[in-house]
């Protein structure tokens, strides 16, 4: 059946999130994890590699489904760059969480016409630290953070907004072949995995093509859909196979960026 796009970008807008959405066949996501982890018994851990989508098919794949495409295109318009692709990981019964946080805060973008996607290649449940999102957050703004040192936090500089209302948030489990949907001012965060199974997700962030980078004229991204007059971002290249060294050696330089950007709030 067709995804009614109209109705849950209208719930998207009004939530700040939107969960779930089913865009996948438990099946053909375990191919699609299978297929990653393949590639991490050559590299070793994919967690938090940036640029995934240029140098593994299965991450291109993922974020440039038409049918993802579609819903994109009805939150944040017809002009879509694809900025950035990275599996979130976290080990089996493992420490790593997530602290409430807001994903515009550090990213040096212009404008907040943009939209995370994280879609599930392993289950996400409560048990093994799901999202959650504190629905209406994105209507104000950006809020403060304070940086903590924490070597569990997955965030770059474990970035924290104090005195959330937990009781206001709501869990988004996920099975395998869903996703979520959330803006970039949207507060959320995630507990441990406490399953004896990895939680893995794909985490893709689109654009619309009016958006520019404020920190330095560097950085890089793909027009998926629609067109570019603008022209602010250089070019990524999607992978046509993968882990193939030119691209490994071009994301090691595109690491090395976006951690410096993200590093300099």
């Amino acid at each position: 059946m067709p995804l009614d796009n109209q109705s849950l970008a209208h719930e998207y807008r009004t939530n700040g999130y939107l969960s779930p959405v089913s865009f996948l066949s438990e099946g053909e996501a375990a191919g699609h994890r299978k297929r990653m982890e393949v590639a991490e018994k050559e590299i070793g851990s994919l967690h938090y590699r940036s640029k995934a989508h240029t140098f593994l098919t299965s991450a291109w794949e993922l974020a440039s489904m038409r049918q993802v495409l579609d819903l994109v295109e009805k939150m944040i318009g017809p002009n879509i760059l694809l900025f950035n692709a990275t599996y979130i990981i976290k080990e089996p019964n493992s420490l790593s969480h997530v602290s409430w946080h807001q994903d515009l805060t550090y990213w040096g973008l212009s404008h907040d016409d943009q939209v995370s996607m994280w879609m599930a290649l392993s289950p996400a449940t409560q048990e093994s630290g799901c999202m959650r999102m504190v629905p209406g957050s994105h209507e104000g703004g950006r809020q403060k953070h304070e940086v903590a040192p924490d070597e569990t936090n997955v965030l770059l500089q474990g970035q924290t907004v104090k005195a959330v209302d937990e009781e206001t948030a709501i869990l988004c489990p996920l099975k395998p072949g869903e996703a979520t949907f959330h803006h970039g001012w949207t507060l959320h965060a995630s507990m441990p995995n406490k399953s004896n199974d990895r939680r893995i997700g794909l985490n893709v962030q689109y654009l619309a093509t009016h958006v520019r980078q404020t920190k330095h004229k560097n950085d890089t991204a793909i027009l998926v859909r629609g067109q570019d007059k603008f022209n602010h971002f250089s070019r990524d290249v999607p992978a046509k196979s993968d882990l193939e060294p030119k691209a490994m050696k071009r994301q090691e330089e595109l690491e090395k960026l976006y951690n410096e950007t993200a590093g300099n709030s």
